[in-house]
């Protein structure tokens, strides 16, 4: 493939399945939409047949045009062993969801499908570009279709639900644009005036690691305006409360991209630009980091306990899960890091695979109460059998991709503080509790009455919907008994970032402003603390309705 614009294809084929859709008529939108994403898959799948796994922290395929040459600004891709993962998991869940779509969707489908591959676009540049200005483009151009996906498709609430979320984004999208082009300044200025290179990802890359670095107060700045982009996109407490209301109102396929690939572009954020950029500043921020990550892992766990909403319960948990991932990366321990990349990508299959799971029943019922699923086992047998495989898959079963990144994590955060291994070590048993305790009332006891009057509407899951979900539960399968196949393609990505934080040293700051943001920090853990009885009050109140 050297020579050939593979990258180029990956991200614009979808493009190019949009603009096919916009005029066609609309009976082609679903299979062209269709087409267009499972070429993209198949694209990607070649790209990593033919990429290097030896070679894993160098980019290769790099492709380079100039496009804004007075600003030093260039349309650059390049993929290595982090950006492979994710690329490939973004088409696989793309082409998934747009099949899942096919029967739920039926309004506006030319306009929701356009908007789907137009989606994808998006998350894939993010995964590709290697200039920062790019970057942010590509950033942005996931805001629109994801804004549109939910407040068109989605529930009642959607309104509520996207504005909360576009606020969210936008705020942070809009601290890391201040970011990018303050530190393109700040190399400019270094650089003898010269803007060549001020957006390059690998020459800035080379001047924070090796050629001196960025100011410390700049670092600072710069890494805390990345860190609430990133933080409020995985969503880190407590940034996290977009999240459940962007879920529960979203339709089934803007779900399963949501927690599979748009909360992993903020961990991919954090290990590419905020760990080799601003060295000083990841080591500085590192410890409240790792207390945020410890306080969502818990928090996700224990309001995941008590939500009578299945689509919650999943959302919630995400929030748990993904702590597991800032947890793993900011330990900047080689098994941490590990974990938390293979968490992402494993998080993605099981918690896509759920909403999809989700879906499916709420097709049939039209609610997603869980004390309202009892019995489900004697109604939709097979439908419960897929279910238990990925809750036992997210429950952390060994052999199972679930296990592998979490245990990583685990190992590397004993070998940095054994007191944080043993909180998240028995959050973990928190995960297994609300995973088992919602399978267990929807497939066990007699069946509702609520399911019993919905009478010969309640079928079980049907081949399409099973098509959906096989290469999920194949992948699942495949990383958990064979999780070296995953660690090989990262290893090199993996020893660059570490190797890049590692040149940086802590940077004294005032004391004073430490203790104003922990104080703020525990501010906030007071509030969470003390709204769970209302939280479970809330929980009981619908269950009872």
């Amino acid at each position: 493939m050297d020579g050939f614009p593979i990258l180029s294809l990956i991200v614009f084929l979808p493009l190019i399945g949009a603009l096919l859709i916009a005029f066609l008529p609309a009976s082609w939108a679903r299979p062209v939409a269709l087409g267009a994403s499972l070429l993209t898959w198949i694209a990607s799948l070649l790209l990593a047949v033919g990429f290097s796994a030896g070679r894993g922290g160098l980019f290769q395929f790099t492709e380079e045009l100039s496009w804004i040459p007075a600003f030093g600004i260039e349309y650059k891709l390049g993929v290595d062993g982090l950006s492979l993962l994710m690329v490939v998991l973004t088409t696989t869940l793309s082409w998934i969801s747009i099949l899942a779509s096919f029967k739920p969707i039926q309004t506006r489908i030319k306009e929701y499908m356009i908007s789907f591959l137009i989606l994808e676009v998006g998350m894939i540049g993010v995964f590709l570009a290697l200039d920062t200005f790019l970057f942010y483009i590509f950033w942005e151009i996931v805001l629109v279709p994801m804004y549109l996906i939910i407040g068109i498709w989605g529930g009642a609430n959607r309104i509520y639900a996207t504005i909360k979320f576009v606020l969210y984004t936008l705020v942070g999208s809009l601290l890391m644009l201040v970011a990018i082009l303050a530190t393109a300044f700040a190399f400019q200025a270094a650089n003898g005036g010269n803007w060549t290179g001020a957006f390059d990802y690998e020459v800035l890359r080379a001047f924070a690691t090796s050629g001196g670095g960025f100011d410390p107060t700049l670092q600072l700045l710069a890494f805390g305006a990345f860190f609430l982009a990133f933080a409020i996109k995985v969503p880190m407490f407590p940034f996290h409360t977009w999240l459940p209301d962007a879920h529960v109102e979203a339709p089934t396929a803007g779900s399963v991209i949501l927690a599979g690939v748009l909360l992993k572009l903020g961990g991919y954020g954090f290990i590419r630009y905020g760990l080799s950029f601003y060295p000083d500043a990841a080591q500085t921020f590192a410890p409240v980091i790792i207390v945020l990550s410890l306080i969502a892992i818990i928090y996700g766990a224990i309001v995941a306990l008590v939500q009578p909403d299945l689509k919650k319960l999943v959302a919630y948990s995400s929030v748990s899960h993904m702590g597991f991932v800032t947890l793993g990366i900011f330990i900047f321990q080689p098994q941490g890091m590990d974990g938390a990349i293979l968490q992402m990508v494993n998080h993605g299959l099981i918690t896509g695979a759920l909403f999809l799971l989700v879906g499916v029943i709420y097709e049939r019922t039209h609610d997603r109460t869980i004390a309202k699923m009892g019995g489900l086992a004697g109604r939709t047998p097979v439908y419960i059998a897929i279910m238990g495989f990925f809750v036992f898959a997210s429950a952390g079963l060994p052999g199972l991709s679930g296990f592998v990144g979490e245990f990583l994590v685990l190992l590397g955060t004993f070998a940095f503080n054994p007191f944080a291994a043993a909180t998240a070590t028995f959050v973990m048993i928190l995960g297994a509790a609300y995973m088992l305790w919602m399978f267990q009332r929807m497939a066990t006891g007699e069946v509702s009455g609520f399911l019993t009057g919905l009478g010969n509407h309640l079928t079980d899951i049907t081949p399409v919907e099973i098509l959906t979900l096989a290469p999920l539960g194949a992948l699942v399968v495949t990383f958990g008994l064979f999780p070296g196949i995953l660690l090989d393609i990262i290893d090199g990505s993996v020893a660059r970032a570490l190797a890049d934080v590692a040149a940086g040293t802590t940077i004294a700051v005032d004391p004073l402003v430490t203790a104003v943001g922990i104080g703020v920090i525990a501010a906030v853990v007071v509030v969470r603390i003390a709204t769970l009885p209302m939280i479970r009050g809330s929980a009981s109140a619908e269950t009872n309705a």
